[in-house]
């Protein structure tokens, strides 16, 4: 995803393309956006069980059927996919690839792309060599392809795969005036944290609800020797998510949008808020795994697997990110369920807060191979094949739940299909790549600055504005 996995990358859009990106969203409503933030909190209140055994399902019967889609014949032809998944994602990836190439003769070749990716295939473009089928972790970054005419409009057997599996919001995401380019393959909840079970049970914590008690909890933890929160501010995407989950619990749903749209400024009275709250964290070096500046050099994988590793002393009690943590916990002896739970981002103001992602497939080219791979990655024999790994999420309304590898992310992924068009996306995979989207400049060095002095909540307001001002032309 780009973020790592959710791998978060650029987009080069501009206002007039986020402006029409930004619509697709207008359905979304207060009363839904409780909703869904009910139904997840909902789907993770039993996170105990690991519930393996994800060929069965609920009742025992095989869902580990044939192929749900056809595919054409494929012998002799070379195709090469794009994105800026890493390590264990990537490698989940390819197994779906490798389906791929099993079902048709083909030879798909994975392209590691760097931050930000739309600049990374300008570059390839531009020499001549894109590749086949892109991810696109940005919902601007789709309209920017379609703007410097790189994409290739869905074919007739994605489409009907879309159809079939999608709801209509995933679709719209992955439209440009009302033309399908895109199919969206990975979603992201971005609004957990994940828990190392002993460190909680010998601290005597239970998971928090609200932020007050959050902090209580991070007390009692760094109290009884073990950090409370390992925080990857190495990597500024994880800063943004931090903000956006406390901005939009606190702020709510409206100001939101308002916000990632630049509507309102960045030294608007709800981001003193925000950054006030997020420094009564951030400002204790106790709480911190390192310190202020231990968290300013941990990168994302590091931070999750320092929290599931060290036996009775890890790293810290928690981390926060997505689903797609689960792929990090992975690489360590820690189990989902067991060793690793995990609770709802807790409410800092009235609601609790629910952010999503997602990466977007598009095809480069006018390929056969290419529009094949994109109908392969609607339908479910892809999703089913990801799922099974764990740390991945499908928007696919066709995919079993029991596909997934553990009761958790069984009720993660329920939680999402439930909510149906509902959710709010990441707000600085809307910005503009200038200001949300690139590493060493705009919100991710701004938010980097505060994570090393939280106490400067003016000034870091005011670098947010002036260079949001300059990146969105307002």
């Amino acid at each position: 995803m780009r973020k790592q996995g959710t791998s978060r990358t650029t987009s080069l859009r501009t206002r007039s393309l986020r402006t029409r990106s930004l619509r697709t969203r207008s359905l979304r409503t207060h009363h839904t956006w409780a909703a869904l933030a009910v139904a997840g909190a909902l789907a993770l209140s039993a996170c105990g069980g690991d519930g393996k055994d994800p060929a069965k399902g609920p009742d025992g019967p095989d869902i580990s059927g044939g192929p749900s889609v056809a595919l054409p014949r494929l012998d002799g032809e070379k195709l090469e996919v794009a994105a800026v998944w890493t390590g264990a994602e990537q490698a989940n990836f390819v197994k779906v690839l490798k389906e791929f190439e099993r079902r048709t003769g083909a030879t798909v070749t994975f392209v590691p792309a760097q931050d930000p990716i739309v600049t990374f295939l300008g570059s390839k473009i531009a020499g001549g060599a894109p590749p086949d089928v892109a991810l696109l972790p940005q919902v601007g970054a789709l309209a920017s392809a379609v703007k410097n005419k790189w994409a290739q409009p869905v074919g007739p057997e994605a489409k009907a795969q879309l159809d079939q599996n999608y709801s209509p919001g995933w679709k719209t995401l992955g439209a440009v005036d009302g033309t399908q380019y895109g199919v969206y393959y990975k979603a992201a909840n971005k609004s957990l944290i994940w828990y190392n079970a002993k460190a909680f049970e010998a601290a005597g914590v239970t998971p928090p609800k609200t932020w007050k008690e959050l902090l209580t909890a991070a007390d009692t933890l760094s109290a009884s020797g073990t950090p409370a929160v390992s925080v990857a501010g190495a990597d500024g995407w994880t800063l943004t998510d931090w903000f956006e989950n406390v901005y939009l619990s606190q702020a709510g749903p409206e100001k939101y949008d308002q916000l990632a749209k630049h509507e309102i400024k960045w030294t608007d009275a709800s981001v003193k808020q925000a950054l006030t709250s997020l420094a009564e964290l951030f400002g204790r070096k106790d709480f911190l795994a390192g310190g202020q500046s231990g968290a300013l050099a941990t990168e994302f994988p590091k931070s999750v697997t320092q929290t599931f590793t060290g036996g009775d002393r890890p790293g810290a009690a928690m981390v926060f990110e997505g689903d797609f943590v689960a792929v990090n916990i992975a690489q360590t002896d820690a189990k989902v369920g067991t060793d690793a739970l995990v609770f709802p981002f807790p409410a800092v103001g009235a609601k609790a807060p629910v952010v999503s992602g997602g990466d977007v497939a598009v095809a480069l080219k006018d390929s056969k191979g290419a529009q094949a791979l994109l109908t392969f990655l609607a339908s479910v024999d892809s999703a089913r094949i990801h799922a099974r790994e764990g740390g991945f999420l499908s928007p696919n309304k066709a995919l079993e739940p029991a596909a997934y590898p553990n009761d958790i992310q069984r009720g993660i992924a329920e939680a999402l299909i439930a909510a149906g068009d509902n959710f709010r996306f990441d707000m600085s995979d809307q910005a503009p790549s200038a200001f949300g989207g690139t590493p060493g400049a705009g919100e991710w060095k701004a938010l980097q600055d505060f994570l090393a002095n939280p106490a400067d909540v003016a000034g870091t307001q005011a670098r947010l504005e002036a260079d949001a001002a300059k990146a969105y032309g307002n």
